[in-house]
């Protein structure tokens, strides 16, 4: 029987067509991605920031590796939601000073509906901050992620 080793790595390759100096088309895979400016600031306001991007994903990110993690312990999730409030200092995109850490600190809020237990959820707990991959750039970068979880049981 021949064993199939998973890649370890892989290269993300994105373009992006500059369509204003506020707006960006990106283009990966198959799918585009606007990335835009709100009205107040001279964008069009079709999409969220290139900020706001970032934290969307980390947002996805929090639900994929969630129910990853869960499906390989055997948990089921039968809910659930995310959210997120960020404290960022603007000097930076501002122009206004070169800031290290531009996003200060994340309350990032995992809501959970699941018949599991208090042992299983501590597995989700521990190992949604080791595998998410946007939690750790930001991590890295200096950002405090406040994981706040709310667990309903049917």
């Amino acid at each position: 029987m021949v064993k199939i080793k998973p890649k370890k790595s892989r290269y993300i390759e994105m373009t992006g067509d500059c369509i204003s100096s506020k707006r960006t088309d990106t283009k990966v895979r198959d799918l585009t991605m606007i990335i835009d400016e709100p009205e107040s600031v001279g964008g069009t306001n079709l999409a969220p920031t290139p900020v706001e991007t970032t934290i969307a994903a980390l947002l996805g990110c929090t639900n994929v590796i969630t129910h990853k993690i869960a499906e390989a312990n055997g948990v089921e999730i039968s809910d659930m939601s995310v959210s997120a409030k960020a404290h960022f200092n603007q000097m930076g995109t501002g122009l206004m000073e070169e800031v290290d850490v531009p996003m200060m600190e994340i309350d990032l809020n995992i809501n959970i509906t699941t018949a599991a237990n208090d042992d299983e959820i501590a597995i989700l707990k521990r190992d949604l901050p080791r595998f998410c991959a946007v939690s750790k750039i930001f991590r890295q970068s200096g950002t405090e992620i406040r994981e706040i979880w709310t667990i309903t049981r049917p």
